[in-house]
């Protein structure tokens, strides 16, 4: 049977994914203490990339958003493999990266759709500090990356 924030997420339409193994020298989540920080997720869905490119360019607005929703629930998929999820006492900042041209401003926009899913896995649990940050490019051609801290009970 699923945890109260996965059963939440299927409520909306989303799936909880199954943790992504790290391709690199890192792992995809560390817990220090109460703490949880997740590695940078990108917008993979059974194992590609839901789009490449720049937004502002060659990636819409709202297929940018599509993007930064699945980097969320890879976050929270990261997050999943140090500590239960329904323990999370509060979302305490989201990251989100976009790659985006020079004279695109719109990255908070992008990146609400992340803040939405954090918003329908912890209810007010899930309102937090955030940063939406403009980049040249990103690992892979993704167009979005986010990393979460959470603070676990």
């Amino acid at each position: 049977m699923p945890g109260a924030v996965a059963s939440r997420l299927n409520a909306a339409g989303l799936a909880l994914p199954a943790p992504a193994a790290a391709v690199g020298a890192y792992v995809p989540a560390v817990r220090s203490g109460s703490l949880v920080f997740t590695s940078g997720q990108l917008p993979m869905r059974e194992g590609e990339l839901l789009a490449r490119g720049v937004v502002g360019a060659d990636v819409t607005p709202e297929e940018a958003a599509t993007c930064a929703a699945q980097c969320a629930l890879n976050a929270l998929a990261a997050a999943s493999t140090v500590c239960d999820l329904d323990a999370v006492a509060r979302v305490v900042k989201l990251v989100g990266y976009v790659a985006s041209t020079a004279d695109f401003g719109g990255q908070p926009g992008v990146i609400n759709a992340a803040s939405n899913v954090m918003s329908v896995a912890f209810g007010d649990a899930g309102a937090h500090a955030r940063e939406a940050v403009g980049v040249a490019a990103l690992p892979l051609g993704a167009p979005v990356e986010v990393s979460l801290i959470l603070e676990v009970e």
